[in-house]
């Protein structure tokens, strides 16, 4: 809980724009966006909580320190299922969290569940925003965590809410159920998955590896990463 409390801001109101808009277009074009998902820098004076009907709030530093990817994946999806809230009610503690799992379960080939999840996290909220925080005796499997995520609540879109595969709804209770789960040490998958640093990696490794979002889940292909002989930019192309 203390590593929560140390980067988060003050409770109150969201507050308001506080971020460049060059960087907003970099998030934009660098992962890239859809043109159809219609992402939105907002005006001057709109909050986070200003998102019109059909579309939502997304933070930057779900991109740039949780390795966050549009669209997003079914097991994200399951996890704001599961839990109840809605994911612009996340921190970005919580989105390094997740996605640091999902890397981790696809790195061991396995499959990311969310009964795998609450093996090692249990729900939180902290400061208005919900996160995940390690549970009880079960092991710590992220190291190297970020140090601090500065005027994040600030800097925040909006987009078209079909980036997610589910209806989402906000949490309203400010009410956790404290979860007794039993830890699952005698379990192939808990022994394999070992404490590893939060990283924050470029498309072109995520896809090289096969841990990209945009790469087919099911695909029976293999990523080949290549450079042509005059050093132009690197593509991708498959090989089965």
């Amino acid at each position: 809980m203390a590593e929560e409390e140390a980067i988060q801001v003050e409770e109150g109101p969201v507050p308001v724009l506080k971020w460049d808009q060059g960087l907003f277009e970099q998030i934009v074009g660098g992962y890239p966006f859809s043109a159809e998902w219609d992402a939105r820098y907002p005006w001057q004076g709109q909050t986070a909580a200003d998102a019109l009907s059909g579309y939502i709030t997304l933070f930057s530093d779900f991109f740039l320190e949780g390795n966050f990817r549009l669209s997003a994946t079914n097991f994200m999806a399951s996890i704001l299922h599961h839990y109840g809230f809605h994911i612009s009610q996340m921190s970005p503690m919580g989105m390094v969290r997740v996605r640091h799992f999902k890397f981790l379960c696809i790195s061991q080939g396995l499959e990311p569940t969310v009964e795998k999840f609450r093996a090692f996290y249990q729900l939180i909220r902290n400061m208005g925003f919900y996160s995940f925080g390690n549970r009880g005796a079960a092991k710590n499997i992220l190291i190297s965590l970020p140090k601090s995520f500065h005027d994040w609540k600030m800097k925040f879109f909006f987009i078209r809410e079909e980036v997610t595969p589910i209806t989402m709804i906000f949490r309203e209770s400010d009410k956790i159920e404290k979860e007794e789960l039993p830890i699952r040490k005698g379990a192939d998958w808990y022994m394999y998955l070992l404490a590893t640093p939060n990283r924050i990696f470029g498309e072109q490794v995520l896809v090289t590896v096969a841990m990209s979002d945009k790469w087919p889940e099911h695909s029976k292909e293999v990523p080949i990463l290549t450079f042509n002989c005059e050093g132009m930019p690197y593509h991708f192309c498959s090989f089965l």
